[in-house]
C-alpha cells in the first residue's frame, strides 16, 4: 500500500529542489521532515509541506500505521517556464527563464 502526494507549479527551479528529494529518499518520514525542516535551502519548505500532506494521505485514506512510513520514492518534473525579458545595453533585451516544479512524493510502509 502506497500513499501519494504531489505540488504542482512551485516557483522554483527542479535542480534545486532535487538537492533536496536526494537527502530524504529512503528514508523513514519523521527523520525525513527533520531534515527537510533544518536543511539551509528554500526548497526544504514545499518538501516538507509536501512530506506532511503524503503523511496525512496515509493516515486519513489508507488507514497506514505513520511509524512504519517511509519515503519510497520523490522526484521532480520540470513545469511550465515563465519567460521574462531583462533589459540590457544599447537596445537589446535577455531572456530571463523562471523556471517551475512539479514534485511528487510516494511514502510506503515497511514489510
Amino acid at each position: 500500500m502506497e500513499a501519494r502526494a504531489q505540488v504542482t507549479h512551485v516557483r522554483m527551479s527542479p535542480r534545486k529542489v532535487k538537492i533536496v528529494l536526494d537527502l530524504i529518499r529512503n528514508k523513514p518520514v519523521d527523520v525525513a521532515i527533520a531534515i527537510a525542516h533544518n536543511i539551509p535551502k528554500a526548497a526544504g519548505e514545499p518538501v516538507e509541506k509536501l512530506l506532511k500532506s503524503a503523511l496525512a494521505n496515509a493516515e486519513n485514506n489508507y488507514n497506514l500505521d505513520k511509524n512504519n512510513l517511509f519515503v519510497s520514492e520523490c522526484f521532480v518534473c520540470p513545469g511550465p517556464i515563465l519567460k521574462r525579458i531583462r533589459p540590457r545595453a544599447q537596445g537589446r533585451a535577455f531572456r530571463i527563464n523562471k523556471r517551475t516544479s512539479h514534485i511528487t512524493l510516494v511514502l510506503k510502509e515497511k514489510e
